[in-house]
């Protein structure tokens, strides 16, 4: 049944969305050459698939963990996207292809060896990754590797329609009324 609500939801997304997304590919062409950054990540039993998003450093960044790469990398317009949450907009493209989910645990990178052995020891990879999930809406990212994974194993082991419902609609809640992202 979510998968089905993942298709619907992400075609609806994508279709209100496509001006929007018309307009941040223009802007994007205007700081770099290239508007839609690609990225290796894990996604449900460690296979690794590539994930999109508006690009918000510059081309030369090194593919890290946000936290590890420079500030300074970040351009004026990714940070207004990163402010308001539009860089994951065209992650709707990877929910669509089925590679993620629109909640479950935020994709990492290979190189995230701890982050993978906290997951794997939590089963959290029996899951497509996910848009957003517990962790996003408590402001936990991957800096805190084994607090992540125990946040990903909770909202897991508990998802159902209706937590799949309450973690959209948060979210939704939080980027239009720019709150932060912290706390539930």
């Amino acid at each position: 049944m979510m998968r089905f609500l993942d298709i619907i939801l992400s075609l609806v997304g994508i279709l209100i969305a496509t001006p929007l997304i018309i307009i941040i590919v223009l802007l994007c062409f205007s700081e770099t050459r290239e508007p839609i950054f690609r990225q290796v990540r894990i996604g449900k039993n460690e296979v690794p698939f590539t994930i999109f998003k508006f690009r918000t450093m510059s081309e030369n960044t090194i593919s890290a963990p946000t936290h590890l790469v420079d500030v300074k990398s970040i351009t004026g317009l990714g940070q207004f996207l990163r402010k308001h949450k539009l860089d994951e907009v065209p992650q709707l493209w990877n929910v669509l292809l089925g590679d993620m989910s629109l909640v479950g645990a935020r994709p990492c990178l290979p190189s995230q060896e701890e982050l993978i052995t906290q997951r794997k020891i939590r089963g959290v990879f029996s899951e497509k990754p996910g848009i957003t999930g517990l962790a996003q809406l408590n402001g936990i990212d991957m800096r805190d590797p084994t607090r992540l994974a125990i946040l990903d194993q909770e909202m897991l082991s508990g998802l159902n329609l209706g937590g799949y419902f309450k973690y959209i609609m948060m979210t939704v809640y939080r980027v239009m009324s720019v709150k932060p992202f912290t706390g539930l």
